[in-house]
């Protein structure tokens, strides 16, 4: 079973809630993680990045399930997993270490492969990271200086950018989908919004939930891609054509 890590309500709180909720047993979207690890940067004309979310194992984490439903309908599409910490504690090194890594390998990815489309997936931690390279970072408490987003000429080849339960979600968006009507606990603040990108963007949040939307059932949090893949796939897919 997929161990996932509760976030905290602000950082500043973060030991006495995790003295507070222990551990929790989930298996995220009802599927087996273990069948989503493969990755490759080989080019090709689309390729997938995958960030995983807090305390998952290295590899593309539950939302890999997604991954592989879109690269299965598009042959030769390609896969890769970001290397980064994923810790819940110290939260903001590690998502600060998610959002330059996963910088540098879509610089990389492009600049190596000029003709190729990029897909962001991000579950969690992960979909804070995909939105601080796109939209810009830092600006909340313990994150860290504001960052910039990613240069425009690499932002141009992401074709569609997924977030799921993003702690940095803002209510209201006009490329959320869901429920929620609420924040997130660090919301993302005007100056770095993602609203120049929004036609690339779904973000899933729905109300309850503890880390996107400032509630109280963390299996809200846990069961997204049993809710949303098929939304998820069905977007992208309009994006690639």
């Amino acid at each position: 079973m997929l161990k996932i890590l509760l976030l905290p309500f602000a950082l500043s709180v973060i030991s006495p809630f995790v003295e507070a909720f222990p551990e929790p047993q989930a298996n995220i979207g009802n599927v087996n993680p273990t069948q989503n690890t493969s990755s490759s940067t080989a080019c090709a004309n689309i390729h997938i990045i995958v960030v995983r979310a807090s305390t998952e194992n290295p590899g593309q984490g539950v939302i890999g399930t997604l991954a592989t439903m879109i690269s299965g309908a598009i042959p030769g599409s390609t896969v890769e997993a970001i290397d980064y910490p994923a810790l819940l504690n110290p939260y903001g090194s590690s998502s600060s270490n998610g959002t330059t890594t996963t910088t540098k390998q879509l610089q990389k990815y492009v600049d190596t492969c000029n003709k190729a489309s990029v897909v962001l997936l991000g579950y969690s931690q992960g979909a804070h990271v995909v939105g601080d390279v796109m939209c810009g970072g830092g600006q909340a408490t313990s994150l860290g200086p504001s960052t910039p987003p990613i240069a425009k000429k690499y932002q141009d080849k992401v074709v569609a950018m997924i977030q799921m339960g993003d702690p940095r979600h803002v209510a209201q968006a006009s490329f959320d989908i869901g429920s929620s009507q609420r924040n997130g606990i660090f919301p993302r603040p005007a100056n770095i919004s993602c609203n120049a990108i929004a036609a690339k963007i779904r973000s899933y949040c729905d109300s309850g939930d503890p880390f996107c939307d400032m509630g109280d059932d963390v299996q809200v949090h846990l069961s997204y891609t049993r809710r949303y893949n098929k939304d998820a796939y069905d977007f992208t897919i309009s994006q690639l054509k």
